[in-house]
């Protein structure tokens, strides 16, 4: 019978080493059939947890249980192969001498039809079907990566533990395999942890993503509430550039060139900043001679000097010099749209999508 309750639960973990916690009270829950992203830039504790997780590296503080079973504690450590986990890595780790079918039936159990028969079903899967007698040497990267995934399947893990599993992969073949990837894991009902470095990699792939920072999970959540509403200016940049717009609160709102914002909470006097993605400043065309007119929720319309454009296939970014104070905007535009440099124009602040944060006084 399945246990009623998440596949992997990771309550409080703490490691340190040289006297620094490098994780600091790291908690998870991750269901049958979930992938939860561990997400942050490189040295914020990600892979150090995945570790604990698979049991190559010992917790300090904190507990580890899968399918109910405790598996780590200070005081106890089950190791690895005993833990019915699987590991995935970038450089995929395939024996170079063993065929495809070897390397995938390495370490089953059972007779040799049982293997047989469960590496015959990982090769279907993974679309691989009479590949089994190819040595690794003689398959293309995603072709290697497919591998990897049917190896680490093979056991029928209960928790699978991913470690930049597609950094190794060109953009034209990453996509792709991502999908093929997500798709047997949910088919399996292999609860997943997944570390990445790339936002895209984590929005497309998590049902709930935990956002690392120097050791610690600072914001957690399924994708689209971590992207819309991040919990400080950092959260918001990691997943995009952004536009930040200074102000003082006074009551319940700040005045900027861009017009007044609502700011409740941040008290009389505040110094607080507006951040808008480039997504989300948007260009006065009626002013310029085109286009609809502005409304009420674009605010007051501030002019700006094209300083230069780019065009980057779906969308065109053009970066901006404020009249109003010397400040640096970017505005994403959609299509082609190629200003020169110089040209005057009015911009918009889509006031329904900023975020709004205190002010961080810039270290002396």
């Amino acid at each position: 019978m399945p246990h009623p309750g998440p596949r992997l639960v990771v309550d409080h973990l703490r490691r340190s080493f040289a006297g620094r916690a490098v994780v600091d009270d790291v908690s998870l829950r991750v269901a049958a059939g979930q992938v939860t992203c561990l997400l942050g830039p490189s040295g914020c504790g990600k892979s150090t947890t995945l570790r604990m997780i698979a049991g190559v590296e010992r917790l300090e503080a904190g507990r580890i249980a899968i399918d109910g079973a405790e598996v780590a504690s200070p005081n106890r450590h089950v190791p690895p192969e005993a833990r019915s986990v699987g590991l995935m890595f970038q450089d995929f780790a395939l024996f170079p001498h063993l065929t495809v079918a070897e390397n995938i039936g390495f370490g089953l159990k059972g007779d040799r039809g049982v293997k047989a028969a469960r590496v015959g079903e990982l090769l279907e899967r993974v679309n691989l079907a009479g590949f089994g007698t190819k040595h690794p040497h003689q398959l293309s990267g995603g072709e290697q990566q497919r591998v990897a995934l049917a190896r680490a399947l093979a056991p029928r893990p209960k928790v699978m533990l991913m470690d930049e599993p597609f950094s190794g992969l060109d953009n034209r073949l990453r996509d792709g395999i991502r999908d093929v990837t997500l798709d047997i894991l949910k088919d399996e009902g292999t609860a997943v942890v997944l570390v990445t470095h790339e936002p895209d990699e984590a929005m497309r792939m998590a049902d709930e993503i935990a956002l690392m920072r120097d050791g610690q999970v600072v914001q957690q959540g399924a994708p689209y509430n971590v992207y819309n509403a991040p919990v400080d200016k950092a959260a918001a940049a990691f997943f995009s550039d952004i536009n930040v717009i200074r102000g003082v609160s006074r009551g319940a709102l700040t005045e900027t060139p861009f017009g007044a914002f609502l700011t409740p909470g941040h008290g009389d006097g505040a110094k607080v900043e507006i951040v808008i993605r480039p997504q989300h400043l948007k260009i006065d065309f009626d002013r310029a001679g085109r286009g609809p007119n502005p409304t009420p929720m674009d605010g007051t319309p501030a002019r700006g000097a094209v300083l230069r454009a780019r065009y980057l296939g779906r969308e065109s970014l053009v970066e901006f010099r404020m009249e109003f104070d010397g400040s640096t905007l970017t505005a994403s535009v959609p299509g082609v749209f190629l200003p020169k440099t110089g040209t005057a124009l009015w911009l918009m602040i889509r006031r329904d999508r900023c975020f709004v944060f205190p002010a961080r006084e810039a270290a002396a």
